[in-house]
């Protein structure tokens, strides 16, 4: 790809999943996108969708794409995206974020492998300080 063709490289901004009690303290794994930056994030977009290739079939499943407005995130903050019901875990799960960080636009996907969602997998997440997964 040529050089002016990339855009800037996205530094200090993760997805995550992580693990938090819910309504009546039931375990939930909710996805929060995490600006662990002196930089105020603004217009922020998400997009996400699961998929996979059944190893039976070969048939390939998809998830619905959703689309999110986030607004804007401040230094050192999260905001959540979405909830993540278990078995969607079992999926390739991608999160498409772009932003603005002044007059330059940034863009990068993050990606939650199959089966990756686990607690052996889980550390503490910046800004958060809770457990779980975290891509960047």
């Amino acid at each position: 790809m040529k050089e002016e063709l990339k855009g800037p490289e996205v530094k200090d901004v993760y997805v995550a999943v992580v693990q938090e009690a819910g309504e009546n303290d039931v375990m939930v794994y909710n996805v929060y996108v995490i600006n662990d930056s002196e930089d105020i994030l603004e217009q922020v977009l998400v997009t996400s969708k699961g998929y996979a290739t059944s190893e039976n079939t070969g048939e390939k499943i998809e998830t619905t794409t959703l689309r999110k407005d986030l607004g804007g995130l401040i230094p050192y903050s999260a905001q959540k995206i979405e909830p993540i019901m278990e078995d969607v875990m079992a999926l390739n799960n991608e999160y498409w974020v772009s932003f603005w960080i002044g007059n330059k636009m940034y863009d990068k996907k993050f990606i939650f492998l199959s089966e990756s969602i686990k607690e052996e997998n889980f550390v503490t997440v910046p800004v958060l300080a809770l457990k779980g997964v975290m891509v960047g």
